[in-house]
């Protein structure tokens, strides 16, 4: 698995040296180098582990951007991320499973690898990129994560009319946030690399200004994954298609989604389940607050059949402390509201969730976030984030109570 990865990645590397030698001769623009580091502070608690989990990791982030010569550009970025403490945490790697995950393996990877030609309205890029789909419910890089998930394959974006945008994307494989590499803690539902022919398939278009609908399908050929460590293999090849409605009209925003989900034919289990959202914001005097309602469904026989979003940046949504990374079997409906505003010169979000199963009655928990960041006076490109997630179970033999902070630096150059 992993040497089929590698030579994905040392094929688009080898592409790079005559790209960006043609381009740094004759590129209109120059080309520009960049620098980012992030260091992060994570502590969990967390019921039923015997130990709590500390980690202190550093994130080296190193890139080239060329300029555009004819439409054509390159791309160059590599990862490192280090721990710099004792290691007293589960990286899903060291084995240490006497303590709380915490997803941040140590290595070194090629993040991004690429060759992007644009002309007119349309372009297309191919190697090892990022890709962030929307709001990145299905599709996106999990930056939040020190080592980001990235994807091996071609996209091409286009917008043949003013207010219609098309986007597709072949994958043949995913770097997830797991790598660079396997060890013998390494289990199917958490490979560092996902082999498999996948399809995204998105349509935007803006009906009025003040609502605009995207449709999608995505199908999932994940053969060497599955959904949990003992499900069989493939367990995560699924088609979804949907439909998302969102706008703004005087200071309110708006959405609504809905998905269904199937299995394809290398799956060796059926799946039907569904995705909801119904979100409503309001901004004033510079605040955002928002609630909803979102629900991943249950699905129907043995194992955990339920609606599954893999390629997702899964931080973002269902609360910070990561207790529906995978969604249950009994599916989640989440409600919740927040707010993100103006604080001491930083961005305050504050967020409360009260999450339920969506089938089969009962209740999981409740969660409260907290987060305030912060530019670094004095230093150009430095910023600071405080950050903190207070799970609390209704339901002890389906999730456990988490407590997780987190103290970050960032520098961007």
């Amino acid at each position: 698995m992993k040497i089929r990865s590698t030579r994905r990645a040392w094929s688009a590397l080898a592409a790079l040296p005559l790209a960006l030698s043609t381009l740094a001769v004759a590129a209109a623009e120059r080309e520009g180098a960049y620098l980012d580091l992030r260091y992060r502070h994570e502590r969990v608690d967390q019921d039923g582990l015997a130990r709590d989990a500390g980690a202190d990791t550093l994130r080296l982030r190193a890139g080239f951007r060329s300029g555009s010569w004819h439409g054509w550009s390159a791309l160059a970025e590599a990862d490192a991320v280090m721990d710099l403490g004792d290691g007293h945490y589960n990286d899903t790697r060291n084995g240490q499973r006497q303590y709380p995950v915490v997803a941040d393996p140590a290595g070194a990877e090629l993040n991004q690898a690429l060759v992007r030609y644009a002309h007119g309205q349309a372009s297309a890029s191919f190697g090892r990129q990022r890709i962030n789909l929307g709001n990145q419910r299905f599709v996106g890089g999990s930056a939040w994560r020190q080592n980001e998930q990235t994807f091996d394959g071609v996209r091409v974006q286009w917008q043949p009319l003013q207010k219609l945008s098309l986007d597709y994307a072949w994958l043949d494989g995913i770097n997830t946030v797991f790598g660079p590499q396997d060890s013998a803690a390494s289990t199917r539902a958490n490979p560092s690399d996902i082999e498999g022919r996948s399809q995204l398939l998105q349509a935007t278009l803006q009906l009025v200004p003040a609502l605009a609908a995207s449709a999608y399908h995505h199908r999932l050929d994940l053969e060497d994954a599955a959904v949990t460590a003992t499900a069989p293999l493939g367990t995560l090849v699924s088609r979804t298609s949907g439909l998302r409605l969102e706008g703004r009209r005087r200071g309110w925003s708006y959405a609504a989604e809905y998905a269904r989900q199937r299995e394809l034919d290398r799956n060796p289990w059926r799946l039907d389940s569904r995705y909801r959202l119904a979100e409503l914001g309001y901004s004033v005097r510079g605040a955002v607050l928002k609630a909803g309602y979102e629900s991943l469904g249950g699905g129907e026989g043995t194992g955990n059949r339920a609606f599954q979003t893999p390629l997702a940046t899964k931080h973002a949504f269902q609360g910070w402390a990561d207790v529906f990374l995978t969604t249950p079997a009994a599916g989640v409906d989440d409600h919740y509201a927040g707010i993100t505003a103006p604080l001491a010169g930083g961005s305050l979000q504050a967020w409360y969730h009260d999450f339920v199963p969506e089938r089969g009655g009962g209740r999981y928990g409740k969660e409260i976030d907290l987060s305030w960041a912060h530019a670094i006076p004095g230093v150009k490109g430095l910023s600071g984030l405080a950050k903190l997630a207070h799970y609390r179970s209704d339901d002890d033999a389906r999730t456990a109570d988490v407590d997780k902070v987190w103290l970050q630096l960032q520098y961007a150059y």
